[in-house]
């Protein structure tokens, strides 16, 4: 699978279902709904570990490095057996299909993306980038409501993905190609050709109307509000973060502290410079900011939000944590 493989990277929220699902109908490209299956492998102990689990895990992660020392080539041997996990499994999904490559879009893959090159240094990697408040405001009215205080406590993905995919851009010692969103939904056959040729297919441009050929067998949660409104990529929800920091003073102000810490040189990469980050502010005056978005999935979000609100203080917490540990009873072999 070395030379097999294709790594969509981006931020959530970047519009990366949306790139996905143009490259995933080319003819010889399969792609599944984010897999997750390197992200836990890149925690195991040897390169990281997680912060809690039902095991000691600090002792794992010492027995893991001795271990592997003491293995004939070290490390090699280690992403020798991570690297035939992998191919098991993406190989076993792409062989009945026939085609070329397997597309597999991650958005966590961008916070492993070290140990993603030393296990996959063949691999092609699209990298997409996006305005950083643009994806953060995406974020917070896809998954909470508006919300951008919470959704920034829940996760700072502007202060943690920018950093780490302008890494990846700047060093990477695998072939790679960045695509910035912004210029995407204006030329999307110009991109999508530029892709296709990185990757040494003929180029097959109807694969922009992802509409009439994305099988909708391949979608997931990814995108659970705008790439299924459109069939092909409009540019309509480019500047939509403007506005509603516009309107906004509270959220202005956290959008200027998440940019803060970021350097001149990751902003440059991404192809905002910080004089121009908020450029777009002075023309969004005049421009209603979105609105929330009401379906199925949106409603189940704010019901959980709401739920999930101050729930060690609230009488349902109790309910909830007494059912859980019925539960645990119930189902404990």
């Amino acid at each position: 699978m070395k030379d097999r493989m294709l790594f969509l990277i981006s931020t959530p929220r970047s519009g990366s279902t949306l790139l996905q699902r143009m490259i995933g109908g080319h003819s010889e490209i399969f792609t599944h709904p984010e897999p997750h299956l390197m992200t836990p492998l890149a925690h195991l102990g040897y390169y990281d570990k997680v912060d809690k689990a039902p095991y000691d895990h600090i002792n794992s992660a010492e027995a893991m490095r001795s271990f592997v020392e003491e293995l004939p080539r070290g490390e090699e041997d280690y992403l020798d057996a991570v690297r035939a996990y992998a191919d098991t499994l993406y190989g076993r999904m792409l062989a009945p299909t026939g085609k070329r490559y397997f597309l597999d879009k991650t958005p966590a893959y961008a916070l492993v993306l070290p140990f993603l090159e030393r296990v996959y240094p063949e691999a092609k990697y699209v990298v997409l980038t996006r305005h950083p408040l643009a994806i953060f405001s995406s974020f917070a009215n896809s998954f909470f409501d508006g919300d951008w205080e919470t959704a920034h406590r829940f996760n700072p993905i502007v202060e943690r993905y920018v950093p780490a995919i302008a890494r990846f851009v700047r060093e990477a010692k695998t072939p790679m190609i960045h695509v910035r969103y912004e210029e995407l939904v204006a030329s999307p056959e110009a991109h999508l050709e530029r892709v296709f040729g990185f990757l040494g297919l003929e180029n097959q441009p109807e694969a922009v109307d992802y509409g009439d050929r994305f099988d909708a067998k391949k979608a997931g949660p990814g995108d659970p509000i705008g790439v299924t409104q459109h069939s092909r990529p409009v540019t309509s929800s480019r500047e939509k973060w403007a506005a509603e920091l516009a309107s906004d003073p509270r959220k202005l102000a956290l959008a200027r502290r998440m940019i803060a810490p970021l350097s001149d040189e990751d902003l440059e990469l991404w192809g905002w410079p910080r004089e121009r980050l908020f450029d777009a502010l002075e023309d969004a005056g005049g421009t209603a900011p979105p609105q929330p978005v009401l379906n199925w999935y949106t409603f189940q979000r704010r019901v959980m939000l709401a739920l999930k609100k101050d729930i060690d203080r609230r009488p349902h917490g109790h309910v909830v944590r007494k059912l859980r540990y019925y539960c645990d009873v119930l189902l404990r072999e």
